[in-house]
C-alpha cells in the first residue's frame, strides 16, 4: 500500500499521507513521493492541491524510527530533502490547502505552514521541537506567518499550541471538521480561480516572501553541526521521561 494516495479530480488533486500506523511520519520515501506528486500536479495544471493525513493526525513530523541505523550524512540529506519539499509546496503554481487534525509535530507542522490555506479541525494541536536538538527547519517561514515575537515565544520553548492560538496568530486561517472539507475546497477553488493564471502569477511574484536559499542555508548549517544523531537520540530519551 502506498504511503501517499493521490485522488485526481478534474477540479483539484487531494494528496493523502497514508501511514496511519506511523502517524504519517515523514520517512525518506514519503518525502520523495510527495515531491513527485507535486511535480505531477503542476504538470497536469491542477488548480488546487489539498494535503491531508489518514488516521489520528495530519503528521507527526520527521520519522525518527531509523535514526540509530543512519549515518549523520544520511540524516542531513533527509532534512535537506524535507526543506526542499517545503519550498516546493510554498512556491507551487497550484493553490495549496492543508487540512490538519490531531496532534501534529515538527516537519508535519512545517508542511502545513508551507500551504496557501491552512485549515484545522477542532481540537488540533501543533508543536515544533526541532530546536531542542539544534535543528532549524521551517522556523523562518513560521515567523513570516505569525510574526517574529510570537514565533520566538513558541519556538524557544517548543510550546504546544492549540487551534485557538493558531487562529489568533494567523497560523490557522479556518477551523473546519472533516465533513466541511468539500465546502472549504469549493471556497478555495473560487479563490484560486478568481484571477486569470497570468495575473495570479504576477501577484504571487509581487507578494513573494519566500527565502529559499536563506532557509536552506540555515537548515544545512544546523543539521551539519557534528553530533546531530546524538542530539536527536538525547531528545528522544528526554521526551520518554516526560
Amino acid at each position: 500500500m502506498s504511503s501517499v494516495v493521490i485522488d485526481r479530480q478534474p477540479t483539484h488533486w487531494t494528496i493523502t499521507l497514508n501511514r496511519p500506523d506511523k502517524l504519517n511520519a515523514l520517512s525518506a520515501d514519503i518525502v520523495e513521493e510527495l515531491i513527485h506528486a507535486l511535480d505531477d500536479a503542476e504538470a497536469a495544471h491542477a488548480s488546487l492541491i489539498a494535503l491531508q493525513g489518514e488516521g489520528r493526525c495530519f503528521s507527526a513530523g520527521f520519522d525518527m524510527s531509523e535514526v540509530q541505523s543512519q549515518t549523520e550524512g544520511d540524516l542531513v540529506l533527509r532534512f535537506i530533502r524535507i526543506e526542499m519539499l517545503l519550498n516546493r509546496i510554498a512556491t507551487s503554481s497550484c493553490f495549496t490547502v492543508a487540512f490538519a487534525h490531531g496532534r501534529n509535530f515538527g516537519a508535519g507542522v512545517d508542511l502545513i505552514a508551507a500551504c496557501n490555506l491552512r485549515v484545522a479541525a477542532p481540537g488540533s494541536t501543533f508543536r515544533m521541537p526541532g530546536l531542542k536538538f539544534g535543528l532549524v527547519l521551517g522556523s523562518a517561514r513560521f515567523a513570516r506567518i505569525v510574526g517574529t515575537r510570537e514565533a520566538q515565544r513558541i519556538l524557544e520553548t517548543a510550546a504546544t499550541f492549540d487551534v485557538e492560538r493558531g487562529s489568533a496568530n494567523g497560523f490557522i486561517e479556518r477551523v473546519a471538521p472533516p465533513e466541511e472539507h468539500i465546502t472549504v475546497i469549493e471556497d478555495a477553488l473560487e479563490r484560486a480561480n478568481a484571477l486569470p493564471p497570468g495575473s495570479r502569477a504576477l501577484l504571487r511574484h509581487a507578494l513573494d516572501t519566500e527565502q529559499a536559499d536563506t532557509d536552506l542555508a540555515a537548515l544545512v548549517r544546523s543539521a551539519a553541526m557534528p553530533g546531530i544523531r546524538k542530539r536527536i537520540e538525547a531528545y528522544l530519551a528526554s521526551s520518554k521521561k516526560v
